[in-house]
């Protein structure tokens, strides 16, 4: 079976991906070996629908064990990057939203420069969808906005995080917006900030914070002023930013 191409799709030569491919010298060497294929997947090299070269020929090509190889594919099979296709071999697929939260989040961790450019993403996005919400949210919507909130200080009095309705604040908000593109791509957006964002919560006066800029939030979508609901999602954000770069510069200071 020929595996240099699939419906027109060429997969990079042995001779074009040689200079991608390095030497793996972890500990964890499926984990090299993974984030490599991964790079190539990401960077375009390998799209949608290419086949990747035969078991052994990755091997040879990375200096590693079939084993290691086989461990690696497993992953991002699990991560939603490669699919194994009956009698055809492991497959590229289609890059949606779900599927790049993963190795998103993987590459979040190894490189926390990238905690601001997400926050400045968010910045871009949320106080729009917050205006559009308060033009276009039905009475049940704001219902609903209102009941998340309330159980959001529920569990501040009594010292909780909160986290889940912090999330479905700003979801429902984005969801009141009428937007289905701008839905998916905050959903990954706060999958990937989880963890910073559970980090933020937990320095002093935070929650209280939060819970101070949900009202303001709140009480302008409610009273369909855009404007106003506009600059207070873009001032709970700069709060939650200004949390968040202190913590990191803390930590890396000392």
């Amino acid at each position: 079976m020929d595996h240099s191409s699939v419906q027109g799709s060429t997969i990079p030569s042995p001779g074009a991906v040689k200079d991608e491919l390095e030497p793996v010298r972890k500990t964890r060497i499926y984990e090299e070996v993974a984030s490599q294929i991964q790079r190539l997947i990401t960077d375009g090299r390998l799209r949608p629908g290419d086949h990747l070269p035969p078991e052994r020929e990755l091997a040879e090509r990375f200096g590693v064990s079939r084993t290691s190889v086989r461990d690696a594919i497993r992953v991002l099979e699990l991560m939603g990057l490669l699919e194994p296709r009956q009698g055809e071999g492991t497959v590229v697929r289609d890059l949606s939203p779900d599927s790049l939260v993963s190795p998103l989040a993987s590459l979040l961790v190894r490189n926390r420069t990238l905690l601001a450019d997400l926050l400045d993403v968010r910045k871009m996005i949320e106080p729009s969808l917050a205006a559009r919400a308060a033009v276009h949210a039905s009475d049940e919507e704001l219902a609903a906005l209102e009941q998340i909130f309330l159980r959001q200080q529920d569990k501040v009095r009594q010292g909780q995080l909160a986290i889940d309705e912090d999330s479905e604040f700003h979801y429902a908000i984005a969801t009141a917006a009428r937007n289905r593109v701008v839905l998916r791509v905050l959903d990954v957006l706060m999958d990937l900030l989880r963890e910073s964002r559970e980090r933020s919560l937990q320095v002093a006066g935070r929650l209280q914070r939060s819970l101070q800029g949900h009202r303001r939030i709140l009480d302008a979508i409610r009273g369909r002023d855009g404007d106003a609901a506009e600059a207070a999602m873009r001032r709970h954000l700069e709060e939650i930013e200004d949390v968040l770069l202190k913590s990191k510069a803390s930590r890396v200071g000392g």
